[in-house]
């Protein structure tokens, strides 16, 4: 598996290149802030850009998309209950349904619905591998405060994904850790938001946050 980690843009996102090793085919996850150096990197790796996948439309994931399909006309994969104004109005939208399974090249890619940050955000997970993008940082979670958020959602989302093997690594959308990645078994150790007793307490931290 390709699983590159791009730290990218004035607000700390990261940038994903997704893919199979062996065809070298890939997928760019929330393209933003600088497509030239996206774009180069996929060169370095001498892959060929097949897809974009989407976890959500907040202006910080998707700033570059447009620019992105400028230069590759390839389907964008967007959650079908993101909420309109979050949605790209962009050629080769396709929308996913909740465990669906997208492939790049011989890698299948599955399509996890994750609300609460924006009604359509999903997470991407590969085997033990998953990209949470603004669902789940390490030590953080997502904020609600915004239109389309919702903090019983979140913590409905968060409890959901608390039940994956602890030996699964988190990707998330933002360097707001003190580390890059971490395992769900750790983060339900150490994120305050996933040792939460109640929804009443995550909301609570979620508010003061």
């Amino acid at each position: 598996m390709i699983l590159e980690q791009l730290p990218l843009g004035p607000m700390a996102n990261f940038i994903y290149i997704l893919g199979d090793s062996g065809t070298k085919k890939v997928a760019i996850v929330d393209p933003a802030w600088d497509v030239p150096a996206i774009l180069h990197r996929v060169e370095q790796l001498g892959a060929t850009l097949e897809s974009v996948l989407l976890t959500h439309g907040h202006h910080d994931h998707v700033n570059g998309l447009e620019e992105l399909l400028e230069r590759h006309s390839v389907p964008v994969y967007l959650s079908e209950h993101e909420a309109e104004f979050y949605t790209p109005e962009v050629e080769g939208l396709v929308r996913t349904k909740d465990m669906e399974v997208i492939h790049v090249g011989d890698l299948a890619i599955e399509c996890i619905h994750a609300p609460g940050h924006t009604p359509g955000g999903q997470c991407f997970r590969m085997g033990n591998h998953m990209i949470t993008g603004d669902t789940l940082f390490v030590g953080a979670c997502g904020r609600t405060d915004l239109p389309g958020g919702n903090t019983e959602t979140l913590y409905e989302t968060l409890d959901m994904l608390k039940t994956l093997p602890d030996e699964t690594i988190i990707y998330p959308g933002h360097a707001y850790g003190d580390a890059t990645t971490d395992t769900i078994g750790n983060q339900k150790l150490t994120n305050p938001f996933l040792y939460s007793r109640n929804q009443t307490e995550f909301s609570r931290k979620r508010n003061w946050a």
